[in-house]
């Protein structure tokens, strides 16, 4: 486990990379480690913040904060405004970095000849490959308002799991169109073939509230499942597919 950018990331590797375990995971860490160091919004010195305060410009930037930034745009075009980039009226893309430096980081243990493996950014997950031959990851989702208990599991291949809810961090999510914490929602489970999509989704579907299962429903290559504040759950109608059976089978091998 690595603690970085606030959260803590995990590695499961199950086919062990050509060039060695070690030298593979030294470098996913560094690539966090280092992407935090542009993107955080807590260190005054990063690329981010003096981009923020107008004291740089984009040209002056690593070439990944433009690409993140871009990113960001397509995501609130595509989510009408509830995902933005400046969540509370300051350069903030936080919302896109994490889902992207997992993508980046998991692409870079797949080149490195790990072809079977799971990354975990503070429970946003990538998994490649299989948790063994003939067997399937398994993800579980936390429930947002019964500590310990889980509200789904996800089982797949080669799929992207991100969260966003109230489980961890409470109410931290805006709707950029109120300024208001967003409250319709407990937590929305996104399921995409990558955590840089998966994750913004779930960042805006969350702050879209109860409107979010029809519009989730219309998005091409993606399936949600949302506990609302009441405990009640809704889902698109393909998401049965990566989640056939009930929490409480959930074998060990849960992520």
């Amino acid at each position: 486990m690595e603690h970085v950018m606030g959260t803590v990331f995990s590695f499961d590797v199950r086919h062990e990379p050509s060039g060695g375990l070690r030298e593979a995971l030294a470098g996913a860490v560094a690539e966090l480690h280092r992407i935090d160091r542009v993107f955080s919004t807590y260190r005054a010195d990063s690329p981010v913040s003096r981009l923020g305060r107008g004291e740089i410009t984009l040209a002056r930037c690593p070439r990944e904060v433009a690409e993140v930034l871009a990113l960001c745009e397509d995501a609130a075009a595509i989510s009408s405004g509830y995902f933005t980039s400046s969540p509370d009226g300051r350069l903030d893309p936080s919302g896109m970095v994490k889902g992207w430096a997992v993508e980046r980081v998991s692409a870079m243990l797949a080149e490195a000849g790990a072809s079977s493996h799971s990354v975990n950014g503070g429970g946003d997950v990538r998994v490649r490959g299989e948790a063994g031959p003939g067997r399937p990851w398994r993800v579980g989702v936390a429930h947002p308002l019964r500590p310990g208990a889980l509200a789904t599991v996800v089982s797949g291949r080669d799929l992207a799991v991100a969260t966003s809810g109230v489980a961890e961090r409470g109410a931290h999510i805006v709707d950029p169109h109120t300024g208001a914490p967003a409250t319709a929602l407990a937590s929305v489970t996104v399921v995409a073939e990558s955590l840089t999509r998966a994750d913004a989704m779930a960042t805006a579907a969350f702050a879209m509230g109860e409107a979010a299962r029809d519009w989730a429903a219309r998005l091409p290559g993606l399936e949600a499942f949302a506990v609302t504040r009441s405990g009640s759950a809704w889902w698109t109608d393909g998401f049965p597919r990566y989640a056939p059976t009930h929490p409480a089978q959930a074998s060990n091998d849960v992520l």
